[in-house]
């Protein structure tokens, strides 16, 4: 590995509980690394419930809640916050523009599967309940909440629900089994995740329900009938091979696919600061130009919504 504000985070996750440990363990560690830092001037933010859960709108000054991404954390499914993402969330919604909602749906594993999948189709319900309209409507997450992101689509789907404009994925966990061969050809440069450390929190999550189950693992499920998506991933990351294999079944499903792979990146390197690692503001950047091209436009006059929105 020779980019060097990887090696430094790399030799920072080696002294953390955030890729070992118990689980909560890891959700401190999550906390401690990810939230020390305020958002970024420019965003203003507001505590808000979706569905019954709690949420948190992030949008930049002078922007309306007219249009949005619903936003869903990674972590396995048992690890990750509002205040984890927040900036991660607050880079996205200033440079798309575009007010972000951060979803806190149920960890497991208190909340074992379809716990965070029913969550997130709610919120998305609630969004449109408050009038916004699903072409002005994107669904983005990491991880496991990039995971969640097409599970939810899916489910969505099948519901009859109206489908979001677009879909973004930043490493996204999609297939619960650990089988892809990235797991063992990338072990030596990938410092996030292995196949053990992700086999707790599938375990936790899954409580005894197979992993092929499409709204557990969305590379299982039929996708046609989706949104265009962006699917985002690190060469360097044990989740390589099944982001790739997402990305091949949805365009033979008839899915508009981007695929980016990130040379020398690792796993949702666009959380790391930009400063250490400029690839992570050149991802949100492109991000946010593929969100122009699908979220439909604001209205002329935007009015502010109520805190519960």
């Amino acid at each position: 590995m020779t980019h060097a504000g990887i090696e430094l985070i790399s030799s920072f996750l080696a002294d953390s509980h955030l890729t070992n440990g118990t689980i909560d363990q890891r959700r401190v560690a999550m906390d401690e690394s990810l939230a020390s830092a305020g958002p970024p001037d420019g965003v203003a933010i507001g505590a808000v419930t979706l569905a019954g859960r709690p949420a948190e709108w992030v949008v930049p000054t002078g922007v309306g809640r007219d249009r949005a991404v619903l936003y869903l954390h990674g972590g396995g499914y048992c690890i990750g916050s509002i205040a984890s993402h927040r900036d991660l969330g607050a880079r996205l919604a200033l440079a798309s523009d575009t007010a972000v909602c951060l979803l806190d749906y149920r960890l497991a594993p208190e909340h074992p599967f379809p716990g965070a999948v029913d969550d997130a189709v709610a919120a998305y319900r609630d969004l449109l309940g408050h009038g916004i309209a699903p072409e002005g409507l994107a669904l983005a997450g990491d991880s496991a909440g990039g995971g969640l992101v097409f599970a939810t689509l899916l489910a969505l789907r099948e519901a009859g629900d109206p489908l979001p404009a677009a879909a973004v994925g930043f490493s996204p966990w999609v297939d619960l089994t650990q089988t892809a061969d990235s797991y063992d050809r990338l072990e030596a440069v990938d410092p996030m995740i292995s196949r053990a450390s992700l086999q707790v929190l599938a375990d936790a999550y899954l409580a005894g329900v197979d992993p092929t189950t499409p709204l557990a693992s969305p590379l299982y499920g039929d996708l046609g009938g989706l949104p265009p998506m962006l699917i985002e991933v690190g060469e360097n990351e044990s989740l390589l091979d099944e982001a790739v294999a997402l990305a091949e079944r949805a365009r033979a499903a008839g899915v508009d696919v981007t695929l980016r792979c990130w040379p020398d990146m690792i796993h949702v390197f666009q959380a790391f600061p930009p400063d250490l690692v400029q690839e992570a503001a050149e991802s949100i950047t492109g991000v946010a130009a593929f969100l122009a091209d699908h979220l439909a436009p604001s209205p002329t006059t935007v009015g502010d919504r109520s805190e519960n929105s």
